[in-house]
């Protein structure tokens, strides 16, 4: 058997509020040094050499979730101002297309971009968004080639094909054009934190030295952004924290007007602003736990004249609305699942679009078109692929444009979703939405369950014709539905955050412990997975319930949590204290000590596990993960496999193009499949 290599420990004491702590690898954060590198170097021999047995098995996984994909697909065009706009693909290529055609889906296509030359010789490519100018002339796009989600925007003239002179540095890659043409505004980054902190003013023609600030968020715990409302009318700057909002606006034909507030920031204070018929609609938490929906006119905007539009209700989440000339179209959330509630201005009629299946995921898609009474919404579930559909607000007719193409044998049939409800330690119920193959009996299967729970994100049932590779070997593949997230409302998120963060590993314990007595599987037969806040919850439950867990994978894991949250040159850590705690409060540090799971490591044996990290992540260092795979090898009482796999090329999404990141997903079936038998 290979050796796995340990790291050097180097004595470290890092004391907050009198109490010490040691970390003798505290010395893997720096990724200049030769020695971390040659670190990382060798835990990817090792991981490689364990994972030699499964070469066969991952060049089997990779060709068979490369099959089930359409090489030459397209998405379904979309129309502004009397273009269609569509994405494709063409067979041999990594990249996508960017097309366009003039008034009709029968004229001549125009490539606007095509991404496969950006990428080409390139290890990383990403292209963030695109923006095209209101006369249609100018096309501007951010590009990344490292993966640390700082792209340089540049611009391309499409009258001629060539690209201007114009850069802009550092940026999160979208711009916002002024009605004139010429003028954008874009965000830039502290290039240390990487907090979008300062929103500029570029024209055309003109170098980024000349470029006039015209809004500097100065408060660290915010980040600041810029938008266009649908209407074209205005060009909002939006200063966000966890719990708190502000926005300022001008009139998109006055670029160098100066920007008004229009309600002053308060702490638990959240709203969005949108424009529609000669009114600004709100969406906001002003005395509504659950969001509702107000108005104002255009000159009076703070908020003692907003007027309600939509009440509040407590057992419904209104998660975003699309406004259109007859129709509004509200988004919301009943019982975990979403709702798309369609109401006719004329008549004050409302409807809600009906849908089959138990557990599913939808939602409002591309609809830039103002006058227009098609509604364009996207729908997927366990079972059925990625759909869009066009949806009549006058018939109520459903239209399917596309259903994402699974090439091969795939038969929706041959699946089965369901739902359960697991009940929490403190009583609570907690959803669970799992998908298996039917001609595999459902009783003690080996099983994966995925959880992520926090930032009030959630996780809703989603289609993987990756994953039919585990369903179609005999897994079952569950999704947590856990505190932390908003699938029951924002209370839900309230009650997996900052104190009450246990609640998220607890709730994922249950469930566990849910299939476990439901004999949909056994604890050797249990896996579990988790990316990110994702990999923080992997970290902590197997440190308190190892036993209920035979493999786990945890991708990019925030596990580090006490020592991050006390430095504030890392990106995302001041904008997050009122997501995890600051722990230069003692009250917050003990709380975060009680779970971080690099600090309560300990010895006992832990499931069989997989690490996974990429270099050049900005959203979670890659020391985090290094530092905590170096401390188990030295804790674990166990034989079981422990891996650590750094992409030294990429960040925290993993690789780029279109069939690369497949291979990480061979790896990480591979390893489970593996593991389960051993």
């Amino acid at each position: 058997m290979p050796t796995p290599p340990f790291a050097s420990k180097i004595p470290k004491t890092l004391t907050k509020h009198g109490h010490r702590r040691s970390d003798p690898y505290f010395w893997l954060n720096d990724r200049t040094h030769p020695k971390v590198i040659d670190y990382l170097k060798k835990e990817n021999a090792y991981t490689n050499a364990m994972l030699k047995p499964t070469d066969k098995l991952q060049k089997d996984l990779f060709k068979e979730m490369v099959a089930r994909v359409k090489k030459d697909d397209a998405s379904v065009p979309y129309k502004l101002d009397g273009y269609y706009h569509y994405t494709r693909f063409i067979k041999g290529k990594d990249y996508p297309l960017h097309c366009r055609k003039k008034g009709s889906l029968k004229a001549k296509e125009e490539i606007i971009l095509d991404v496969n030359k950006i990428a080409k010789g390139k290890s990383f490519c990403d292209v963030g968004s695109l923006n095209i100018s209101p006369r249609h002339d100018y096309l501007a796009y951010g590009v990344d080639f490292v993966s640390r989600r700082q792209y340089t925007v540049v611009f391309k003239d499409l009258k001629t094909g060539t690209l201007l002179k114009d850069e802009l540095k550092n940026t999160t890659s979208s711009v916002v054009w002024a009605a004139d043409n010429k003028t954008v505004f874009y965000t830039l980054k502290d290039p240390q934190t990487l907090r979008p902190h300062k929103i500029m003013k570029h024209r055309l023609g003109t170098p980024q030295s000349m470029d006039e600030l015209v809004y500097e968020e100065t408060d660290d715990t915010f980040r600041t952004f810029v938008y266009k409302t649908k209407s074209k009318s205005f060009i909002f700057i939006g200063s966000v924290a966890t719990v708190s909002k502000e926005f300022r606006f001008i009139p998109a034909h006055q670029p160098d007007a100066t920007f008004k507030l229009f309600q002053k920031r308060r702490r638990n204070l959240e709203y969005s602003v949108d424009h529609a018929n000669d009114q600004f609609y709100i969406l906001t938490n002003h005395q509504a736990k659950n969001f509702r929906l107000m108005r104002t006119s255009l000159e009076k905007t703070d908020l003692k004249n907003w007027k309600s539009v939509i009440p509040h209700r407590p057992q419904v989440r209104l998660e975003g609305e699309e406004f259109f000339k007859r129709h509004w179209v509200i988004q919301q959330r009943v019982n975990g699942l979403v709702q798309l509630k369609v109401m006719d201005m004329a008549t004050k009629q409302s409807h809600v679009i009906q849908f089959d299946e138990p557990t599913y995921s939808a939602w409002i898609s591309m609809n830039p078109e103002f006058n227009t009474t098609t509604l364009r919404f996207g729908y997927e579930s366990l079972t059925t692929p990625l759909s869009t559909f066009d949806y009549s607000m006058t018939s109520h007719r459903k239209t399917l444009k596309k259903r994402q193409a699974v090439l091969g044998k795939f038969n929706a049939n041959d699946y089965e979703a369901k739902r359960m409800w697991a009940t929490a330690s403190d009583g609570v119920k907690v959803p669970i939405s799992l998908v298996y193959k039917k001609s595999f009996t459902s009783i003690n299967r080996p099983t994966l369950l995925y959880g992520y729970g926090s930032y009030g994100i959630t996780v809703d049932p989603y289609f993987s014709a990756a994953r039919l590779s585990l369903l179609d070997r005999g897994f079952v593949f569950a999704i947590a539905h856990i505190r932390g997230g908003e699938d029951l409302g924002r209370t839900w998120y309230e009650d997996g955050k900052l104190k009450k963060k246990q609640n998220t590993f607890s709730d994922f314990i249950a469930c566990a412990e849910h299939l476990i007595q439901k004999k949909i599987t056994t604890p050797q037969k249990l896996c579990a997975m988790g990316g990110s806040a994702g990999g923080l919850l992997m970290g902590a439950v197997i440190n308190q319930r190892p036993d209920l867990f035979k493999a786990v994978i945890a991708a990019v894991p925030f596990v580090d949590v006490v020592t991050t949250m006390l430095d504030d040159s890392i990106p995302l850590t001041t904008g997050e204290y009122d997501e995890w705690g600051n722990p230069n409060k003692h009250a917050d540090y003990q709380t975060m000590l009680a779970y971080s799971p690099y600090d309560n490591v300990k010895k006992q044996a832990y499931p069989h596990l997989l690490v996974t990290t990429g270099l050049h992540d900005s959203q979670v260092q890659y020391w985090e993960p290094a530092k905590w795979v170096a401390k188990l090898r030295t804790h674990k009482t166990d034989d079981n496999v422990l891996l650590l796999h750094t992409n030294l090329k990429t960040g925290h999404g993993g690789a780029s193009g279109r069939f690369e990141p497949y291979k990480e997903v061979a790896m990480e079936y591979a390893f489970l499949l593996d593991r389960i038998t051993k």
